[in-house]
């Protein structure tokens, strides 16, 4: 497995299109609400990246996606094609997955935005998966096996009721968007992976409120669970430091609320 380490330059790079990738996030956030439709918010997100940020959305045409977010409406768990048939309505909740290229470099990011007032199952869920995700950051640190962030986030996940879906993972990303590592949120056979400073990857578990199996729809890209239980996503990614990690995809409104910071010193 050749898992590419990070310095210099090429490394500010990195950091550089991160930021630009967490300000969408933040930018799309107030038309995030009952009555627009997800084709609607994917083009104010591609205007802002291409006109805004003069950045190129990665994932418009990437292995033929069409749109330059993924938008994921409740029980689908990734990979929504943004259409101006889905209409938000009150209680969904909503996944915006954005990576941008700057620069020849990826940054890629994604939370999940609440529409109205979604149901006390929902909004518990929402909640879960950041916190599984948090976990995930609070591992990392160099010398330890790559599948700790898995175990570690799976144990979380499942003492709460839910389930982590397997088919997908967070991935190794710098200059390519996706490489190795291939970053399990489950407990598994890992290569035998250590972490050192200087590796780039996201961490993004896709959480359940139900089962963990999940579907493929006829358009070849959305995912949905298989008992239409909602989902939820969030990622970051980040590059392994000397004693912890750097959030890399962090936004101001994580800052505030103290839970983690830009640089996680690990013990």
């Amino acid at each position: 497995m050749n898992i590419p380490v990070w310095t210099g330059a090429d490394l500010e790079k990195i950091r550089a299109a991160c930021k630009l990738a967490q300000d969408v996030l933040v930018m799309i956030e107030p038309y995030v609400k009952e009555g627009v439709t997800t084709g609607e918010l994917d083009r104010l997100c591609h205007k802002y990246m291409t006109e805004v940020q003069q950045v190129i959305p990665a994932c418009l045409n990437y292995h033929g996606f069409p749109k330059a977010t993924c938008i994921s409406l409740n029980e689908v768990v990734c990979h929504g094609i943004p259409s101006d048939d889905k209409v938000l309505k009150n209680g969904d909740i909503v996944n915006i997955d954005v990576t941008v290229i700057k620069d020849g470099f990826y940054g890629d990011n994604s939370k999940m935005y609440l529409v109205g007032e979604p149901s006390i199952k929902a909004k518990r869920l929402c909640e879960v998966t950041l916190e599984s995700l948090y976990i995930g950051l609070r591992t990392v640190k160099p010398g330890i096996r790559l599948n700790q962030i898995g175990r570690n986030i799976q144990q979380y996940v499942e003492s709460k009721g839910c389930s982590v879906v397997r088919e997908y993972c967070g991935h190794g990303i710098g200059n390519q968007f996706h490489c190795d590592p291939q970053v399990l949120h489950y407990y598994a056979d890992d290569g035998g992976v250590v972490l050192k400073p200087g590796m780039v990857f996201t961490i993004e578990p896709m959480v359940n409120a139900g089962r963990r199996e999940v579907r493929l729809m006829k358009d070849g890209w959305t995912v949905k669970t298989k008992d239409r239980s909602p989902s939820a996503q969030y990622e970051h990614q980040i590059v392994v430091t000397e004693n912890g990690c750097e959030v890399m995809t962090i936004r101001d409104e994580e800052l505030a609320e103290g839970r983690i910071s830009r640089l996680m010193v690990n013990e």
